[in-house]
């Protein structure tokens, strides 16, 4: 996959590079801002299971 991924980018490899970084950021950004505040709901992350006795 990554093979194919660096022979579809136009350019030489500094652009290459330079665009994969951008698509990273852009895909890390996606996350964060939509996908994981939607199941952020669905996730028991604060539900503690020790019994606070």
């Amino acid at each position: 996959m990554y093979g194919w991924w660096w022979r579809v980018l136009p350019g030489p490899w500094w652009v290459r590079l330079l665009l994969s970084l951008l698509v990273v950021a852009a895909v890390v950004a996606l996350c964060f801002t939509v996908v994981f505040p939607a199941v952020a709901d669905r996730l028991a992350i604060n539900d503690g299971t020790v019994d606070g006795r």
